[in-house]
């Protein structure tokens, strides 16, 4: 399992997918505050918008996903929604109306992004493989609970902004979407091959 490749693939999706999710609920209170919002009450008040919103939008993407039978598209498109908000957020770190838009925009695509994620592998993955693979792609995944965090603080320690951080997970999510979509069956018959 650990020589082939389509999981670790799988796992790069995940990863890119996770980096999003946690930087942003790591930093989305910190990046509010320095968008000039002192109040505690006030950051966690915004704070929840863009979660209230991206509630709303999984279940209206799910069930487009559901009613389509269709997944590869309503994952990699929330993705580039996520990586979008992100830029938004960075081009306009001085502007807050603006900014929280790209926050909750980027918020929207990146959690919806991972229920959207899961049917792809769990479709791909011969039944041979499809435990230790799926274990195998959440590590992978999961390592983005540290890297991502680690890396938007650093570049803020380095330039005093999370600007440089933002598109850096931007790049890092469109990059994720595009290895998406290159996803298809035919690495499935592969999958199933190999085992």
């Amino acid at each position: 399992m650990l020589t082939m490749p389509f999981i670790w693939i799988l796992g790069f999706i995940y990863f890119c997918i996770q980096s999003g999710v946690y930087a942003i609920n790591f930093w989305l209170p910190s990046i509010i505050k320095n968008l000039g919002f002192s109040d505690a009450l006030v950051i966690g008040w915004i704070s929840a918008v863009p979660y209230l919103m991206a509630g709303v939008f999984m279940l209206l993407v799910g069930r487009s996903a559901d009613l389509r039978n269709e997944r590869r598209w309503h994952l990699v498109v929330p993705m580039l929604m996520g990586a979008t908000g992100l830029i938004i957020a960075a081009n306009f770190a001085t502007v807050p109306l603006i900014a929280i838009l790209g926050l909750t925009i980027a918020t929207m695509g990146a959690l919806t992004s991972l229920p959207m994620f899961w049917p792809l592998p769990t479709a791909l993955l011969s039944a041979s493989v499809a435990a230790g693979g799926l274990a195998l792609i959440n590590s992978i995944g999961q390592m983005a609970g540290f890297l991502s965090p680690y890396l938007v603080g650093w570049i803020k320690d380095q330039t005093g902004s999370t600007t440089l951080a933002l598109y850096s997970l931007a790049a890092l999510t469109i990059v994720g979407s595009l290895v998406a979509l290159r996803v298809s069956r035919q690495s499935a018959v592969k999958v199933a091959a190999a085992a």
